[in-house]
Formats: structure tokens, sequence, C-alpha cells
């Protein structure tokens, strides 16, 4: 894997170089959101046969990916996206538990489930195969009957203005509450877009996988159109083989 830019000479980067470029800002007061992506090159989130992400391959993505889920406090992930890439919770070696200790981490980063309804299946590998128990974040009215169905989580009611539905900002302010401030946001689209809506991504990393998805294939922001383009600011690439891996910043946030 190359550091193309802003390293020149495509210096060779390791995994403690991968770690050093990704880092979070040391102890961040409020949430940092990560939004972590993979899409063909003509912008596609799945593969046109599946339908799926692990259709699309990024070379290098999947490195890039696990040092990206040692960074983070917590994967959040909508529920669509939880149920059809069959969410497990996250795996873990003892050299990355080690390296999370003395970052001041928990071992392993819990999976946090946004679901307004919270109609997840209680077999799925989410609750019956991870080592923490996942968060599930629902809207307030449907937060006790999610509770008393799936046990193996903490269930958080998130809801703003509306309790039928969920808020980024509640979701964020209740991982913060658990000094889950490292946020890495894996999708899907719909969840992006509310995020991006309300101000409140910091980061996009996009893996541009050497593909062409053709039409009819989601892209990677969903949700209704945003009120004007979100500049962003390159901040990193990587090249490995015919992939690229993009590293963006967004404006800062004056979001809470």
């Amino acid at each position: 894997m190359r550091h193309v830019w802003p390293a020149p000479g495509g210096a060779e980067l390791e995994r403690d170089d991968l770690i050093d470029l990704y880092a979070y800002p040391p102890d961040p007061d409020r949430p940092w959101v990560r939004v972590n992506f993979v899409a063909s090159a003509d912008g596609a989130v799945a593969d046109t046969a599946g339908g799926l992400s692990t259709g699309l391959h990024a070379p290098g993505d999947r490195e890039v990916f696990g040092v990206l889920r040692e960074l983070a406090d917590v994967v959040l992930v909508g529920a669509g996206t939880a149920r059809a890439e069959r969410y497990r919770g996250a795996r873990t070696t003892p050299e990355r538990r080690e390296r999370r200790a003395a970052r001041g981490q928990a071992p392993v980063p819990p999976i946090a489930v946004v679901s307004t309804r919270g109609d997840l299946d209680p077999g799925a590998g989410l609750f019956t195969d991870t080592s923490v128990p996942p968060l599930l974040l629902v809207a307030a009215t449907h937060a006790r009957d999610t509770a008393a169905r799936l046990d193996r989580a903490e269930v958080v009611a998130v809801s703003g203005d509306d309790p039928t539905a969920t808020d980024p900002g509640a979701v964020l302010a209740a991982l913060a509450a658990r000094g889950l401030r490292r946020v890495l946001c894996e999708g899907g689209p719909a969840l992006f877009g509310a995020l991006l809506a309300t101000g409140h991504v910091d980061e996009l990393c996009l893996s541009i996988a050497p593909q062409l998805a053709g039409g009819g294939v989601e892209r990677i922001v969903g949700g209704p159109p945003l009120d004007g383009p979100r500049p962003l600011t390159l901040a990193s690439v990587l090249a490995h083989d015919d992939g690229l891996l993009l590293r963006y910043r967004t404006a800062p946030s004056t979001t809470p």
C-alpha cells in the first residue's frame, strides 16, 4: 500500500503507519464521526448482482477497515445494513486489544445499531456471535417493547421532538454519554444521509473499487436532497494495486 498524497514519492505504509494516519483527534470533547464506505468507480454502494457491498472489491480496503475499527470507540450502523450484511460482533486479536488498552479504550468496540422500530432478529449474529452486547438506538415509542424482546442488547431511546423517529443528534449524545466519542459509521446510505443533513459528519473514508456497477444501484448517500453541496477537504490518498483509498474532512461542525 502506497501513500500517494500528501507524502511524496509514494511511500510504502506498514500497519503502524496506517494507525497514525487514521488516528482520531486526541481526547475529543464531542463525538467525532468518521463514515466509511466502499463504492464502485461510478459511485455505487453495492454490486448489481448481490446488492451487497461485499461484492465490491477495493484492494487495500480490508486492511484499512480493520484499522478503522481498531481505532473506534464504537461502530455505528443502520438496521437495514446490519440485516443485509449479517452483522455480528467486532472481531479482534490480542495485539489489537493491547493497543486499544494503551489508548484507554475498551478491548472490543461495541456495535451500535440505529433502528427506529427495533425490528431485528434476536437470533441474528449481532446478538448471538459477539463478545460485547450491542447497543440498539431506537425511537422512544418502541424502546420498551424492543428491550423486552431483545434482552441481549442495551436498548436506548434516541428520539428528538418526534417520539416515533430516531434523531441523529440524540444518537450521538447517547453514545457520548457512554464515553463513545470516536464513532465509526459504516452506513448505510440512509444513516449517512441523516448524519450529513444534520451536520454530524466530520470525515469520510471512501474506498474506490476498480469496478463499474452501472445504473439502478444505490449510491453512498440516501435520504432527501441536501440544501446544497457540502464541501470536502482531501486529507489523504492511498493506493493499492488498482484501488484508491480516499480520506476527506468536512467543514468544522457547529452542531453540539
